[in-house]
C-alpha cells in the first residue's frame, strides 16, 4: 500500500519482529472531531477517516457526552486502535463543561498544530480519497478553506433543479467575498440540501479522483482550513458572545474566512449525511446574528485580504465586481 497509511501486514511488525516503526510523516492536516452523546455515529465516521490515504493526517476527538466518552463504545474504540495500528496520532479529550459549539470548536483549534484543519462532525462518512482532493484543491486554489458539503443518500431520488439554480463553478481562481445573510450569495445555502451536489456531480465531466471548485454561502459539517487563515480570521473564539445554546457558529467563522481569502467547495463532494437525529435541537440564536462579524479581529489585521501567496486581493461582494463598495442590505 503507497501513502502514509500503514497496510494490515506492517500493524503488528514491532510488536512480534521487534523492528521499531519509521517515524510517521508530520501531519498535513489535524482533523478535529467534536462529538457528544453519538458513540455509533463516531464510530461510522472514524471508519470513513481509517479509509484515507494520504495527506498524512492526526485525529483530534473532544467529546461532551453526558455519559461515558463516545470513543469508549466498542466499536468507537475497535477504529481507534485500527487508526493507531495504521500509523495515525489519535488523542482523545474530555471537554466540560459545555459553553456551546463555538467554544468547543475554538478548544479543538486550540489544539491543532497541522497547516490545514479538517473540521469534521461526528455523524460524517467520508468516501476513500475524499480528504486527498479536498487537500489538493486547498493547495491548488490558495483559499482560506474548502468543504466537502454533507449528502444525505435518502434523498438520492429526489431531484431538485430549483435548488441548483445558484450553482456556480469558480473560474480564473478562488476569490475573497463578501456574504451576509439576504445579501447575494446567500441563496447558494440550499446548494446543500438533500442530495444536491450528488445530482449535480452527475452533470459534470470529471473523471473519478478529479474535482471542480464552486462557489458557495457556507460549508457545514466537513470543511478543511487553511489553519493560519482560520486563526488570523479569528477561529471561534467569538464563543463569549453567544449563549451556550446557539447554531451557526462554523457559518460566521467561514463568512470572516471568506472575506480574507476566499472559500469554495468542491464536487463531488464524498461526504455523506448518516442522517441521524440532531443533537442541537435549539437553534434559536444564529452566531451570524449575534456576533458582529466587521469588527476587526486580531491586532495585525490588513486594512486589505491577502493570498495564501501574501499578495493582497479585493474583496468581491457577491453579485458584484471585486473592488465595488458595499451598500448596506435592508432586512
Amino acid at each position: 500500500m503507497s501513502g502514509s497509511r500503514l497496510w494490515s501486514g506492517a500493524w503488528a511488525a514491532s510488536a512480534v519482529l521487534g523492528e521499531r516503526a519509521a517515524t510517521p510523516a508530520p501531519p498535513a492536516v489535524d482533523v478535529l472531531v467534536p462529538t457528544a452523546d453519538r458513540p455509533a455515529e463516531l464510530a461510522v465516521t472514524l471508519a470513513g477517516l481509517a479509509a484515507q490515504d494520504d495527506p498524512p493526517f492526526s485525529v483530534v476527538i473532544s467529546d461532551q457526552s453526558t455519559g461515558d466518552p463516545d470513543w469508549t463504545a466498542p466499536a468507537a474504540q475497535a477504529m481507534v486502535r485500527v487508526l493507531r495500528a495504521q500509523g495515525r496520532a489519535v488523542s482523545t479529550h474530555v471537554h466540560h463543561p459545555r459553553r456551546g459549539l463555538a467554544e468547543h470548536r475554538q478548544s479543538l483549534l486550540e489544539r491543532a498544530t497541522a497547516p490545514a484543519v479538517l473540521f469534521l462532525d461526528d455523524d460524517v462518512w467520508l468516501e476513500p480519497g475524499t480528504l486527498a482532493r479536498m487537500h489538493d484543491a486547498l493547495e491548488r486554489l490558495g483559499c482560506g478553506f474548502v468543504g466537502s458539503a454533507v449528502q444525505g443518500l435518502s434523498y438520492l431520488d429526489d431531484v431538485r433543479p430549483h435548488e441548483r439554480v445558484a450553482f456556480e463553478l469558480w473560474e480564473g481562481g478562488v476569490q475573497p467575498e463578501r456574504i451576509r445573510r439576504g445579501a447575494p450569495g446567500f441563496e447558494r445555502w440550499s446548494l446543500h440540501n438533500a442530495a444536491n451536489l450528488a445530482h449535480e456531480a452527475a452533470t459534470l465531466d470529471l473523471e473519478p479522483g478529479d474535482w471542480a471548485a464552486y462557489r458557495v454561502a457556507w460549508v457545514g459539517g466537513c470543511a478543511l482550513y487553511r489553519r493560519e487563515a482560520l486563526l488570523e480570521a479569528g477561529g471561534f473564539a467569538f464563543w463569549g458572545e453567544l449563549p451556550a445554546e446557539h447554531a451557526g457558529e462554523d457559518v460566521a467563522a467561514q463568512w470572516r474566512v471568506m472575506e480574507r481569502r476566499g472559500g469554495a467547495g468542491i464536487v463531488p463532494s464524498g461526504a455523506v449525511h448518516l442522517e441521524a437525529p440532531t443533537t442541537v435541537p435549539r437553534r434559536d440564536v444564529e452566531a451570524t446574528d449575534v456576533v458582529d462579524l466587521d469588527r476587526p479581529v486580531g491586532p495585525d489585521r490588513p486594512d486589505q485580504p491577502v493570498g495564501a501567496d501574501g499578495v493582497p486581493r479585493p474583496v468581491e461582494v457577491a453579485g458584484r465586481p471585486a473592488g465595488r463598495p458595499d451598500r448596506p442590505t435592508p432586512r
